[in-house]
């Protein structure tokens, strides 16, 4: 009796453990991520800081999408980037009364120098911003150490911002007062008591609810304090702007100055929906096929994935069926892997699992041969060209831009992108003295319309390997250096690949010709120029205007304005060897292209070879491999036997850089020691790849780590085929997959806008204005909400997202697939 007895006392505690456990998911409490968690919903506080592109402070996401971010004191009603932010003291969670806070200050003095610095007000203001579990609901508060200055009082207020792009048609309540979530920013306006521009708010009461017709994404807050709420439309004063519900720090308030009830509507029992990630474009029939499957954590409905082929006439046949193998837990997911690599059969095909179906993809020996790599260098490229004009058919891309480059930029000056000119300009240029010989050749630098020698540096060199190991004589886009006129969509007779080589390489040698040394970078003085979207031909007026510095309130465009761009110098050996090597790379490729221009590539780098001095003997390997490839001259094979230690120290970064000139180096003792090095590089690189899901290494930040993932991908190439019998190909093939939409999170686009079923099509380019993309570019991709979000948003205006970059973020993107198609078709 006593063992029955004992037997229902621990099955009804069994079943209590098991009702809280339930209970405690279906109202807000701390995780040990330190975030706030209810099945359905989470309120991060403080694990991010960047808001300039919307995200820190609080955050909210709601069934599984980011909804809402940048919760915090500011000083602007809809403030944008370069505007005071807050110093972020050290989260701290008590666990007793569920609350978690973060100090905050202002200013915070790290940011007013440095890259994009900052101007802070005369305002010392220290703060504690908590958020506090209330079941379902939880509450803002913040705290004041001391009120706000009288100054201050109307200013000041508590932000959070709301996603515009989930918004749009849909409908809130202000109140009693209603409306809906427009496509564009909508007047009136008026000048606020610092006379800036702000819009009326749409709305204004105690309690805003969003989106009460759709029980996914209704969210109400409640001010608790006696002031009101207010919504407003950010995209007035900033095209990358989102909603704003504020509200004013009352006067002399300390302790809950502010105090609202946020309550997120979520889905009763939410789970998120199962994701298959498959390569949007395809696969060889010989590659490795594994699709990756994300599910929720709670999700325990194991079902088989399905490999489905389209028929030509219609309809699906059953291929194969599986159960996927369970790999494990990443970030906040469960995944699974269904592995189809051996379906060599040629055809259209589908994954299905569950009501998740992926978009058609291939498999195909000729995947990789067409569609793929074509974009970027027919369309991509040619668009970003600067100082010519870019026809498409019907369409001008941008008119002939930039003309008036460049005057020498003023000394001792931190530009607010983040370029330094010291106290001397290097040069025999004077600060504001036009500098000839710079209105030529180069790319936009992508999202904006400057000129980083860096990415046009890396841009060449890139081009330059590819036409040298591809041998690509592809042409499809006319481009006249005589008449700076390029045209889309029409051969001329010349390799696109090698044109697109020479007209980066006349930007750099053009300057060190004019200045007797590289620039660090060409960019426009002002804001109004940089925030310019659409067509740069109205950046200036194309008109030389020398010997005065830039004033900020320059009409652009007007006759005779001193509107033109600037160019920064710098002392840096770093990148002055790097842009040398990529120089002696594309003497390799010129040298029958345009034999005159190769000379002075050659002959620049072998200068800068002797002249500079660097910190490390290993930051001029990637230089002595480039002119030891080029000339053959026994003393750059030298200068790396003599560092063999140093080398062979930091493999992971040289061991595919020197790995393509060991037929000219003929020493075995080096060999044999940087073979060595490079397999203890693999093992390292075989256990990275274990704690992903994704074949490979890969660590999500808040930027999306797609061109790290490429620049990996390529380096494996060079492994692989500098060390075929160590390293295999396969970690190259998972980095080009990832790229192409195997990757973490709902959205499973391909980075590469306009490849694949589905892809980047609103992206971070100079075309964002317009929430479209450029064919080819390529996507900085997934990013992480910390601690553990992956998120890829339909949004033009996210840069650690979506914006697409020169150099190898676009180099090592046609050298990944030209690459695939090479080694899996030998």
């Amino acid at each position: 009796m006593k063992s029955y007895l004992y037997l229902l006392f621990f099955l009804l505690v069994l079943n209590i453990q098991g009702q809280n456990r339930k209970d405690s998911t279906e109202v807000f409490t701390i995780n040990d991520q330190e975030y706030l968690e209810m099945r359905g919903a989470n309120v991060m506080l403080a694990h991010d800081f960047y808001p300039e592109s919307h995200q820190g402070g609080v955050g909210i996401i709601q069934n599984g999408i980011r909804v809402a971010t940048n919760g915090d004191l500011r000083l602007e009603p809809t403030p944008g980037q370069w505007q005071p932010v807050p110093k972020v003291g050290e989260r701290q969670v008590d666990w007793d009364t569920q609350e978690i806070s973060v100090k905050m200050a202002y200013p915070d003095i790290s940011k007013k120098t440095g890259f994009n610095p900052i101007i802070y007000p005369d305002l010392e203001l220290s703060y504690t911003l908590k958020v506090v579990p209330q079941g379902k609901s939880f509450k803002i508060i913040v705290d004041l150490d001391q009120p706000l200055p009288e100054e201050w009082v109307g200013k000041i207020g508590m932000n959070i911002e709301l996603f515009p792009g989930d918004l749009f048609g849909k409908s809130y309540y202000m109140d009693n007062s209603f409306g809906i979530f427009n496509n564009q920013a909508n007047g009136p306006g008026f000048y606020d008591q610092d006379d800036e521009f702000q819009l009326t708010p749409m709305a204004s009461g105690k309690e805003l609810v969003i989106v009460p017709e759709n029980e996914k994404q209704t969210l109400s807050i409640k001010n608790l304090q006696n002031n009101n709420l207010e919504l407003i439309d950010g995209r007035a004063k900033h095209s990358n702007g989102w909603f704003v519900v504020r509200s004013l720090v009352p006067a002399s308030a300390t302790k809950n100055a502010i105090e609202w009830l946020v309550t997120p509507h979520t889905v009763e029992n939410f789970t998120y929906s199962p994701v298959v990630q498959v390569s949007q474009v395809g696969y060889h029939p010989h590659q490795e096929k594994i699709a990756v499957i994300e599910t929720d954590k709670n999700d325990n409905d194991l079902q088989s994935a399905v490999l489905l082929r389209i028929n030509n006439k219609g309809g699906f046949t059953e291929v194969l069926s599986q159960t996927p193998k369970d790999w494990g837990d990443f970030l906040r997911y469960k995944y699974y892997q269904f592995d189809f690599s051996e379906v060599k059969t040629p055809g259209m095909y589908i994954v299905k699992y569950g009501a998740f179906s992926t978009r058609p993809f291939q498999i195909n020996k000729d995947v990789y041969k067409r569609d793929v790599w074509q974009p970027t260098l027919e369309y991509f490229l040619p668009v970003q060209m600067c100082h010519m004009r870019i026809n498409d058919r019907y369409k001008v891309w941008h008119g002939l831009c930039h003309m008036d480059d460049a005057r020498m930029a003023p000394v001792n000056y931190n530009h607010f992108d983040g370029y330094l000119q010291g106290a001397e300009t290097l040069t025999q240029f004077k600060p504001g003295e036009h500098v000839p010989g710079i209105n030529i050749g180069g790319w936009h630098d992508a999202g904006d319309y400057d000129l980083r020698v860096e990415s046009q540096a890396s841009t060449v060199e890139g081009l330059s390997h590819i036409y040298e190991i591809f041998d690509i004589q592809y042409d499809n886009t006319s481009i006249n250096q005589d008449t700076r006129v390029v045209e889309i969509l029409q051969p001329d007779g010349k390799p696109d690949i090698l044109q697109q080589i020479e007209h980066g390489a006349l930007s750099i040698v053009g300057a060190y010709k004019s200045m007797g040394r590289f620039y660090r970078g060409i960019i426009v003085p002002t804001k109004r120029q940089y925030v310019l979207l659409g067509d740069p031909v109205n950046h200036s007026d194309n008109e030389i205007f020398s010997n005065k510095l830039e004033d900020e309130n320059i009409a652009m465009g007007q006759p005779g304005a001193p509107d033109d761009r600037w160019v920064f110098t710098e002392n840096n050996p770093y990148r002055e060897v790097n842009t040398a090597a990529a120089l002696a790379a594309a003497a390799r490729s010129l040298k029958t292209y345009n034999s005159s221009l190769a000379d002075e590539c050659l002959k620049i780098a072998e200068e800068i070879w002797n002249i500079t001095q660097t910190e490390s003997p290993l930051q001029k390997i990637s230089l002595a491999v480039e002119l030891l490839r080029t000339t053959k001259e026994k003393k750059y094979a030298d200068f790396l036997v003599k560092n063999t230690d140093q080398i062979a120290s930091k493999i992971d970064e040289t061991g595919w850089v020197v790995g393509p000139a060991l037929p000219l180096i003929k020493d075995s003792k080096f060999n044999s020691k940087i073979r060595a090095a490079v397999k203890g590089y693999l093992a390292k690189v075989n256990e990275l790849e274990k704690k992903t899901p994704y074949g490979m290494p890969y660590e999500p930040d808040i930027w999306g780590a797609g061109w790290g993932i490429q620049n990996f991908g390529v380096r494996q190439y060079y492994f692989h085929t500098s060390y075929p019998d160590i390293f295999p190909k396969k970690y190259m093939l998972s980095a080009m997959n990832f790229i192409l939409g195997v990757h973490p999170g709902v959205n499973t686009s391909s980075f590469a806008s306009g490849v694949g079923s589905r892809s980047l099509i609103q992206a971070y380019g100079v075309n964002r204005g317009e929430a479209s993309f450029i064919p080819g570019g390529i996507g900085s991709g997934t990013a992480l909400i910390r601690p553990d979000f992956p998120e890829l948003l339909e949004w033009p205006y996210l840069w650690q997202q979506t914006e697409y970059v020169l150099g190898g973020g676009t180099t090592d993107y046609l050298f990944l697939v030209l690459a695939a198609d090479k080694l899996l078709n030998q």
